[in-house]
């Protein structure tokens, strides 16, 4: 049975643990968009009532760089991501299951998502060979020959002990083309089955399966279509965000949001940049994660709703507002864009305080959406938002296309 959620609202997160959902996940739709496919929704699971459409930092090794837990608490964010090929690696299982788990040991009290590892070791390491087996590649931290495979990784996100969890999927760069493209589909889905069966803790943790299928829809529609006749909680698309063209990018997520379930959440994986989280909420995206907003503020750049600012830039030499005027986070409230031009990149802490900022911008357009959703006025926070982002009617014409698919021309 449904928790009860009053008007849609949530009650705090601190709660969740008086009146823990029946299920590891429960998803409800809490309002609809009269217009476009956006909705509003409330992700319940073990550690906290997670409100959607929702943006989840990156703490890639178990950790927000920058960024303290109880500083993200703050924030009010309820959910992150740790990567389960980076801490099956290192720290490695033994010592998470001996911590009691990954929320034990980084003390964060709220939710958690793992990635599967997959996407890691088909990026970021030269020396990896996909089979049917798993993944095989050379661990960077001492040469050796490791291999992942379904089985494994699931027993890696067991000992981690997040509250969702990410198939192993077969990764291929987004713009592959020919047969490579099939194959990789075909043996996620297969994947998703040797994962389901290794699975050791239902009862607390959920699997998400991802569809894949590059930018082919014929090979879209096959995935999903298999993919949903499993009995999971949720579903992600993976594949994008690597290169691909926005016009294939947005008519890619719009297939995929038709495809699955209305009554299940939506992930988008690997989607940040603000401009991207507005157009995929409108295509009926439910959940986002990405590194951009803690990376581009090691390198002195902090988000805002006009675009992104570059703070050792010497025009912000003598500038005393905060980044954004409008923003309550700690940053904005203590600190001058003259103090951060006078300290990125040259002083270690400037990285957190940015990092600070760039998150909590995240998380409070995310908020804004669903506010505008709940009074059923998206469609003009869209246009308003675009007004802004893009002034001198400079709107990209992927941005155009994708909203007036559903119904929003600007």
């Amino acid at each position: 049975m449904e928790p009860e959620i009053p008007n849609g609202r949530v009650t705090p997160p601190d709660d969740a643990s008086h009146r823990r959902p029946s299920a590891p996940l429960v998803y409800r739709v809490a309002a609809k968009c009269s217009v476009t496919k956006a909705r509003v929704g409330v992700m319940s699971v073990r550690h906290a009532d997670v409100d959607t459409p929702v943006f989840m930092p990156v703490g890639t090794q178990g950790t927000l760089k920058g960024i303290l837990p109880e500083q993200l608490l703050e924030l009010d964010c309820r959910i992150m991501l740790g990567n389960t090929y980076h801490l099956g690696m290192r720290p490695g299982t033994d010592v998470l299951e001996k911590a009691g788990g990954l929320h034990q040991f980084m003390g964060w009290p709220r939710a958690l998502l793992t990635d599967s590892g997959g996407f890691q070791m088909v990026s970021l390491l030269q020396l990896a060979e996909i089979t049917e087996q798993g993944v095989r590649f050379q661990s960077p931290y001492d040469g050796s020959e490791c291999m992942l495979t379904p089985e494994r990784s699931m027993e890696i996100q067991n000992a981690i002990g997040a509250d969702i969890m990410m198939q192993l999927d077969d990764v291929v760069k987004t713009t592959t083309t020919g047969p490579r493209v099939e194959e990789a589909m075909h043996r996620t889905i297969r994947w998703l089955d040797r994962s389901i069966a290794a699975h050791g803790r239902d009862d607390e943790q959920s699997i998400f399966p991802i569809v894949q299928g590059g930018l082919q829809p014929d090979l879209r529609r096959v995935c999903a279509d298999e993919l949903t006749k499993r009995n999971t909680r949720g579903f992600a698309v993976g594949g994008l965000s690597g290169g691909e063209s926005k016009d294939d990018f947005w008519r890619t997520v719009h297939l995929c949001t038709d495809l699955l379930p209305e009554d299940k959440p939506r992930y988008l994986m690997g989607v940040g940049f603000a401009a991207d989280l507005v157009v995929c909420v409108a295509l009926g995206v439910d959940m986002f994660d990405c590194v951009f907003p803690t990376r581009t503020a090691r390198f002195g750049c902090a988000l805002t709703r006009a675009g992104q600012i570059n703070l050792k830039q010497r025009t912000f030499a003598q500038d005393m507002r905060p980044i954004e005027e409008d923003c309550g986070c700690t940053t904005c409230r203590t600190y001058t864009r003259a103090y951060l031009h006078h300290i990125v990149t040259v002083e270690p802490v400037a990285c957190s305080i940015v990092s600070v900022h760039n998150v909590a911008f995240q998380l409070r357009l995310m908020g804004d959406m669903r506010d505008a959703i709940e009074e059923d006025r998206f469609p003009e926070f869209v246009k308003s938002y675009m007004a802004v982002r893009f002034p001198d009617d400079s709107i990209p014409q992927w941005i155009r296309d994708a909203l007036a698919a559903v119904n929003v021309p600007l």
